[in-house]
């Protein structure tokens, strides 16, 4: 043990009426929600690089947080991974998730780095086995070294494609060797900042046949994870060509990959792309790639990605909704992919973000299994379309009638529909009967 958290002990539920700052008083593991454990459902996971690898700059100051881990090398490394168990281990989370340059430091070359990895790996393999703690998902930082400016995978140099590919490789090794779950892409440079100098339909192709390499490797590996890309508009580069779920769904289907990878959806992605949250994972899931989940919030008035931990049930809620309707987060999970404000300097406060995050999910979670099983919500859906359920809509939607079998159709029965109410105040109020 370290003495990073001293004095801390590791968080239990303690109910509603708890005044006690480092008790959960929403999340209980172990209690049944629509039939299974709360902690099933959730899978919650900690985000490596949010809580060990940030300093706490911002583009007009530097690092403000104090870690025993910062600017060192191998054996500062192995300082983080312990006391990053010892953080999972308090909050009792089942799963973590890492880029490789989180947990390892940059070697002088490609092997070096990769030997670096593979070593932390052995580390990790041993802390899993004690600790029982589960890898979520791996992925490879293909955005913060400036050999990656002009892209990883999308890179007019093909050198740059070539080690982005092999670093992929190193990581989906890893991840496969410690049981991981699902394997993460997200193209912080994967865009442009300028089309002047920019090849779309070259780029676009580089990156789908990255993406097919990763999937065939999959297979090859015999990995049973699934891989799963992030959209997000823009930020880092001023645009990114996973901008959202539906764009990601129309490459996927253009290069034939849409049975094979599925989204990992953020909060912070959803609103930058001008959406809701709830709106990407319903839509992820109409498109049948809902795959996992990225949770924070962002600042409303800040317009970047602020990655602050979640405290809105009602968006919370919804987004579960969704998720429980779609059958669950299956090899996915809840990764809290949301850092401390730059002032909340102390290690107690890894906690306070946390607990408060993974009571805010608690409650959408209990939320939206309550609408599911009130029934009044679904009940609204199935009759707003209850007329596609006749005969002649049947024929129409499966396409047994042609534009002019329905005109004709229109003129003879006298076909004069008149507008129902969508009753959205109504379903408002409903939903807040529960959150």
């Amino acid at each position: 043990m370290t003495d990073f958290f001293k004095g801390l002990s590791k968080v239990k539920y303690e109910g509603p009426e708890s005044s006690n700052p480092l008790a959960f008083r929403h999340y209980n593991p172990d209690e049944i929600v629509m039939g299974k454990r709360m902690e099933d459902h959730l899978r919650f996971a900690i985000a490596y690089w949010h809580s060990f690898a940030w300093e706490g700059g911002d583009p007009f100051g530097g690092r403000t947080f104090e870690r025993p881990w910062f600017d060192g090398e191998m054996d500062a490394a192995k300082l983080k991974a312990d006391v990053a168990f010892e953080l999972f281990s308090l909050l009792g989370a089942p799963y973590f998730c890492f880029h490789d340059a989180d947990v390892r430091p940059e070697g002088e070359s490609f092997v070096e780095s990769k030997k670096r990895l593979d070593a932390l790996a052995d580390i990790f393999e041993k802390k899993i086995a004690e600790t029982g703690v589960k890898l979520l998902w791996g992925t490879a930082n293909l955005f913060s070294n400036r050999r990656f400016m002009a892209g990883a995978a999308t890179n007019p140099d093909p050198d740059v494609f070539a080690y982005a590919a092999a670093t992929i490789k190193a990581n989906m090794d890893v991840t496969h060797r410690l049981g991981g779950e699902n394997y993460v892409l997200w193209g912080g440079r994967e865009g442009y900042e300028t089309l002047l100098n920019t090849n779309l339909s070259q780029e676009m192709d580089q990156m789908a046949r990255m993406l097919s390499m990763v999937v065939d490797y999959k297979h090859k590996t015999g990995f049973k994870g699934t891989i799963l890309i992030e959209p997000k508009p823009q930020e880092p580069t001023k645009h990114q060509y996973d901008y959202d779920v539906s764009t990601v769904y129309g490459f996927l289907k253009k290069y034939g990959l849409e049975k094979e990878v599925k989204v990992n959806i953020e909060v912070g992605h959803a609103i930058l792309a001008g959406h809701t949250f709830e709106h990407e994972v319903a839509m992820a899931s109409a498109h049948g790639i809902l795959g996992s989940i990225d949770m924070n919030r962002n600042d409303m008035q800040s317009g970047w990605d602020t990655d602050q931990f979640p405290n809105n049930v009602p968006e919370v809620a919804l987004a579960y909704y969704h998720i429980l309707k779609d059958g669950g987060l299956k090899t996915g999970g809840t990764n809290f992919d949301a850092k401390l404000r730059r002032q909340s300097i102390d290690p107690e406060d890894l906690l306070h973000g946390h607990i408060g995050g993974m009571d805010t999910c608690a409650r959408g979670l209990k939320a939206a299994a309550a609408m599911i099983e009130d029934g009044t919500y679904d009940k609204f859906l199935t009759d707003r379309y209850a007329g596609w359920q006749g005969a002649e809509a049947q024929a129409m939607l499966k396409g047994e009638r042609t534009l002019e079998d329905i005109a004709a159709w229109v003129e003879k029965d006298n076909i004069n529909p008149q507008p129902k109410s969508g009753r959205q105040e109504y379903l408002e109020n409903l939903v807040n009967r529960f959150v």
